[in-house]
C-alpha cells in the first residue's frame, strides 16, 4: 500500500494536480502507522496480545480508507467496490483497484488480529484467575507430586 499510494501522490504532483490528494494522504498515513506498529509487534512478547484495542482502531482506519478509495473510484468510473478485474493492466483504474483490494485485505487482517487478541487475552485472564483460586493446581502439578500430596 505504501508503494501504490506513494505512486499516486507522486503522479499528483507531477501530472497537473489531478486526483484525490486528501484520500491518498490519509491512506498513506494509515499505511505508514500500521506498518510501523506491525513491525514493532512482531517482537515476541506476551504483552503483544494486549494491543487488541489498537488492532480494532487500525481495522476501522483501514475500512475508512477502503471506503474513501471506493468513493473516488465511483466518481471516476472505475466500477464497483468488489469488481477487481483488470488489476494487472497497469492502468489508473487497475492501480486504484489494487489499492482498494489491499486496503480491504489489510482491514480484514487487522480485524482478525483483534479477534485473536481478544480470545487469547480473555483465555489467559480466565486461566490466571483459576490458578489464583487454586482450581487448576491439581491439574497443573505432575502426577508424581499429586500422589505425594494425597
Amino acid at each position: 500500500m505504501l508503494g501504490i499510494i506513494s505512486n499516486f501522490i507522486h503522479d499528483y504532483h507531477h501530472n497537473g494536480h489531478q486526483g484525490p490528494i486528501a484520500r491518498e494522504i490519509y491512506t498513506e498515513v494509515v499505511a505508514a502507522v500500521t506498518t510501523f506498529f506491525s513491525l514493532i509487534w512482531l517482537l515476541p512478547f506476551t504483552f503483544n496480545f494486549l494491543h487488541y484495542p489498537f488492532d480494532c482502531l487500525f481495522s476501522l482506519a483501514w475500512f475508512a480508507a477502503f471506503g474513501a478509495l471506493v468513493d473516488w473510484s465511483h466518481k471516476i468510473g472505475c466500477g464497483g467496490a468488489f469488481q477487481w478485474g483488470g488489476l494487472a493492466n497497469g492502468s489508473y483504474c487497475g492501480k486504484w483497484k489494487a489499492a482498494e483490494a489491499f486496503s480491504f485485505i489489510s482491514a480484514c487482517l487487522w480485524l482478525a488480529s483483534m479477534l485473536l487478541g481478544v480470545h487469547v487475552f480473555h483465555n489467559l485472564r480466565a486461566r490466571s484467575a483459576a490458578v489464583a483460586d487454586g482450581a487448576l493446581v491439581p491439574a497443573l502439578t505432575p502426577a508424581r507430586e499429586r500422589s505425594e500430596i494425597d
